[in-house]
């Protein structure tokens, strides 16, 4: 099949223009964005693979900024008071126990970095903020988005009823699945099923947790030297982050533009997540084998053991 759209590259270039619109509406997600680009990739191809990894780095961290509009420093802070050192532990412990799984296991560790950081943090968004910083590949954000997406989506699935099953509060459900399940929509998802309580603390838990993507990704651009020995560039597009945020919280008439910035920058993620499943192989995937996944079910496995343990029988 990918003989004869190299012979008609007119119309390979048209579905892939298609596949991006597709990208940019509510018919996709994250996860299909990046399934759909591997699909492309093996049926069609990319026709400007050439161009690709410049204009994906460039398009992820446009998106990291804009996301800082979805964001309200004020609400963050005074949500994230009452579960501060769980929070704190978390990330810290889940962080260490993958970069000790992933030498242990022989991961690559930039693919270690990301698929950790995704679980320790806010999944897609903490993956998207750190990989530009450590230099990662577009395989090794393929292959931890992956990983990641795929653990996410089953955690909206099987959080609620197993927080059913031993009778959670809307509080402590709440809680968990802002620390125990990766993305923002999954966690709002699963704990709006739960009840308004639930999603009330769960929407403002993930909010403070995500305060610490700025924190990691500068440890992250200390300690990572890129290829060639050189020095990590300070992550600008971070600081812009940051910036976004302080504006959203703090300037009255951002407010009007904010939801709208947010809502782009999604889209722009979803389209950046089909460019790099576009930019890839059956063989390159193939290379990395199944480590990786091992490594964010034994993260996340532990974080939800963990945080489940510790907000029934330690907290409350």
């Amino acid at each position: 099949m990918k003989s004869f759209f190299d012979q008609h590259s007119t119309v390979r270039t048209v579905l892939f223009v298609i596949a991006i619109i597709i990208c940019t509406t509510p018919l996709s997600s994250p996860p299909l964005a990046l399934l759909m680009g591997i699909v492309f990739a093996q049926f069609i191809g990319h026709p400007f693979v050439h161009l690709n990894s410049k204009s994906t780095s460039l398009l992820l961290k446009v998106s990291v900024v804009g996301l800082g509009f979805g964001m309200n420093v004020t609400q963050a802070m005074e949500a994230g008071k009452s579960g501060i050192l769980l929070t704190i532990s978390s990330i810290l412990f889940t962080i260490l126990l993958g970069l000790l799984i992933g030498k242990l296991f022989g991961i690559a560790k930039k693919t270690t970095v990301l698929v950790s950081s995704g679980t320790a943090i806010c999944g897609g968004s903490a993956i998207a903020a750190v990989g530009p910083v450590v230099g990662a590949s577009d395989k090794e954000m393929s292959v931890s988005l992956g990983t990641i997406f795929l653990l996410n989506s089953l955690a909206l699935v099987i959080f609620p009823p197993i927080g059913h099953y031993f009778g959670l509060t809307q509080h402590q459900f709440g809680l968990w699945s802002a620390i125990a399940i990766h993305d923002t929509s999954s966690v709002v998802g699963a704990a709006s099923t739960y009840g308004e309580d639930a999603l009330h603390v769960a929407t403002t838990v993930k909010l403070a947790r995500a305060l610490w993507i700025i924190p990691l990704t500068l440890v992250m651009a200390f300690f990572f030297k890129q290829e060639g020995g050189k020095k990590a560039k300070m992550p600008w597009f971070i600081l812009l982050f940051v910036v976004a945020m302080i504006l959203n919280s703090y300037i009255p008439f951002i407010h009007e533009y904010s939801k709208t910035l947010f809502s782009i920058s999604k889209i722009g993620l979803s389209v950046t997540l089909f460019l790099i499943g576009a930019g890839l192989s059956i063989s390159e995937i193939k290379a990395v084998g199944w480590r990786p996944l091992v490594l964010g079910v034994a993260l996340w496995v532990f974080i939800s053991v963990l945080s489940f343990f510790a907000i029934t029988r330690l907290m409350l």
